[in-house]
């Protein structure tokens, strides 16, 4: 079972190093990582060069924001499991086989809880699951999401119910959780396999009102009903 890692990168030489230590050490030798860089002129791809690792695959970025950049580094991708990740955080050591023993076991997503550490990596929150209320069903994600990207992988027969992502996507990675949820079988595991990271060079997005939330909603409800 081939792993691909798709990560999406914008200037992220400060710690992307860091991250890509921490999944290369739990890769084989015929795993890839997927780096696809929004920001082709910044300092990323120095920092993936001075790694050369031939795992390491590097291409340039639509340059239309985080959710297309997602989508070009999973279409990029060759493997049968495909793992999502940012470019700051560390995966926790046994991450790729407890997901692939779910995948193996006829899940088309899984979903493993984290711990919320600050930009030095000091743990805030024990569990993100706690925190975030998350927990698996359609209709509880479409009210408030779970599928978190950075801890989500997939099973690579996803591509054909998710690619190419829809206009005006509010989210890739509850559109990517939510189609899981009508198309097969989704596993949350309970064990924190991630640190993720919240940094002040996190890309957030700008404070949305009721009415927007609201039509993201009945747009991504009707996009996955589909």
């Amino acid at each position: 079972m081939k792993v691909s890692v798709a990560l999406a990168a914008y200037n992220g030489e400060k710690y992307i190093k860091e991250q890509l230590d921490s999944i290369l050490s739990q890769l084989r030798i015929d795993d890839e990582v997927v780096v696809s860089d929004d920001n082709p002129s910044g300092g990323t791809k120095a920092v993936l060069d001075s790694i050369n690792d031939l795992r390491i695959k590097y291409v340039e970025g639509p340059g239309k924001g985080v959710i297309m950049n997602f989508e070009n580094a999973i279409k990029h991708t060759t493997g049968d499991v495909i793992f999502l990740s940012d470019q700051d955080d560390i995966w926790l050591p046994g991450k790729v086989i407890a997901v692939c023993e779910e995948i193996k076991s006829g899940a088309l997503c899984v979903l493993h809880d984290a711990k919320v550490t600050d930009e030095n990596l000091n743990v805030i929150e024990e569990s993100f699951f706690k925190v975030n209320g998350s927990d698996k069903g359609y209709w509880k994600n479409i009210k408030k999401n779970s599928y978190m990207g950075c801890c989500m992988a997939f099973d690579a027969k996803m591509k054909e119910y998710i690619l190419p992502f829809p206009k005006n996507l509010p989210m890739h990675d509850q559109w990517i959780g939510l189609k899981a949820e009508k198309n097969g079988e989704v596993s949350f595991i309970d064990t924190p396999y991630l640190l993720y990271r919240r940094n002040s060079d996190s890309l957030t997005g700008n404070p949305t009102s009721l009415s927007q939330k609201i039509k993201w909603r009945i747009s991504i409800l009707k996009d996955t009903i589909i």
